[in-house]
């Protein structure tokens, strides 16, 4: 049975050792009257690591760094006060790669930090809002300790927990935080617009975070028969499913069941997910798996990124030479799409930047995270560029016809001053 903790008399320095690393769920999924309180603790458990995934969350910041090594995948959140301050070691890899390292130990985790539903009648502790790399962590766990909440919803998925398997817990009674995205503006209703048109019914779609991917969903009230299969999933989905928009009729895999690896939104969501069997959640392995992606038919994925190339090269990691993003799983699902029978890859971005600065460029400031030889439809206010099967020629005359037309001339003028192999000039085709 597992020891019943108090919040007041939690002492992390006799569960975690010097030298371990540390992980707990992303966004809502963090447990943090168990966060906070390791924070407060750290001098007293000596040098340790923490792997973090997307945080919502101000627990972790720069001057923490003092006696703990930060780890994540990405920049996004709360994370990016890390980055910028230096105090964020990143580890620049696919997101279907998550469980083979933690199960291999190259990603060992030995204590991880959850966030659990109450245990239903046969004894079952639900992961609740996340399961994802939740799932291979726990496999390979020394020390598993769990906030209980009774306000988590109580969600179905792949893998529960039950007493014998956790060593501590934490009884409380909270709120889930609220964590939807800013509202859409004019520019990304205009590539909501047009991304959505590329959707039809019947369609299986995976979405990426962000105003965007929420406000292409509201384009998709018309549509019939849609499936989600998704790492993520917010409030428009909770939306749609109630109306009968997304009802997985047709999906070739896991027919009538939403599929997902973690809830990132508020309590739209959380409400409409918790004790309803029509949404399940699943580890990475499935979720970002490059079979199981490539066999679902019609496979539409969506995602983002910080800059996209003349020649289909994106970089989904550094802006202004912070890390800010992540490679995170976008090529997974873009690989996937492209093999998926029907399958609709896409990047949707804005032209511009916040200051104006052209997000379509001649060349990358930033890593490949993406290579042009996986090039998707790239979409922005201005247009849809389907780079599938062009050469770079054709590519650059797609990709200039959807930047911001002040930006236009001046890339076409760098892109020809670059060597032919960057960006698919006229000397090349010649």
């Amino acid at each position: 049975m597992p020891f019943l903790l108090e919040a007041d008399a939690i002492d992390f320095a006799s569960i975690i050792r010097p030298g371990d690393t540390v992980a707990w769920g992303q966004s809502n999924a963090e447990p943090l009257p168990l966060t906070r309180k390791l924070l407060e603790q750290r001098h007293g458990i000596g040098a340790f690591r923490v792997f973090l995934g997307a945080s919502s969350y101000d627990t972790c910041r720069p001057e923490h760094a003092d006696c703990i090594d930060f780890v994540s995948y990405c920049g996004s959140g709360s994370n990016r006060a890390l980055a910028k301050a230096g105090a964020l070691d990143i580890l620049p890899c696919h997101y279907s790669q998550f469980p083979e390292m933690m199960e291999s130990g190259q990603l060992a985790i030995d204590v991880l930090l959850l966030q659990l539903a109450p245990p239903d009648s046969q004894g079952r502790y639900s992961l609740s809002v996340a399961y994802e790399y939740l799932i291979p962590a726990l496999e390979r766990a020394r020390i598993i300790v769990a906030e209980v909440n009774e306000q988590a919803p109580w969600t179905y998925g792949e893998r529960y927990l039950r007493d014998d398997e956790i060593d501590f817990i934490l009884p409380t009674s909270r709120a889930l935080p609220e964590s939807s995205p800013s509202p859409a503006s004019a520019t990304d209703l205009a590539i909501a617009q047009r991304t959505a048109a590329l959707i039809d019914d019947g369609a299986t779609i995976q979405l990426g975070l962000g105003a965007i991917p929420e406000a292409i969903l509201a384009c998709l009230g018309d549509r019939r028969d849609l499936g989600i299969h998704s790492g993520t999933i917010g409030d428009k989905v909770a939306d749609l499913m109630e109306i009968g928009v997304i009802n997985n009729a047709r999906k070739t895999i896991d027919a009538g069941k939403t599929i997902a690896g973690v809830m990132m939104g508020g309590r739209r969501i959380h409400e409409f997910a918790h004790r309803n069997d029509a949404i399940e959640f699943r580890s990475t392995r499935y979720t970002h798996d490059a079979n199981v992606l490539a066999s679902i038919e019609r496979f539409v994925a969506i995602n983002s990124a910080v800059e996209v190339d003349l020649s289909g090269q994106i970089n989904a990691e550094v802006a202004g030479g912070v890390y800010v993003g992540a490679v995170g799983g976008a090529l997974d699902f873009l690989r996937g799409a492209r093999r998926s029978r029907g399958g609709v890859p896409v990047i949707a971005l804005p032209s511009t930047a916040g200051k104006g600065a052209t997000r379509i460029v001649a060349s990358l400031n930033g890593p490949v995270s993406t290579p042009r030889s996986d090039a998707a439809i790239v979409v922005t206010e201005y247009g849809v560029a389907d780079l599938r099967g062009l050469t770079l020629r054709q590519r650059r005359e797609r990709m200039l016809a959807i930047a911001h037309p002040d930006h236009r001339g001046a890339l076409d003028q760098m892109a020809s001053a670059l060597p032919p192999h960057r960006t698919g000039s006229a000397t090349l085709a010649a």
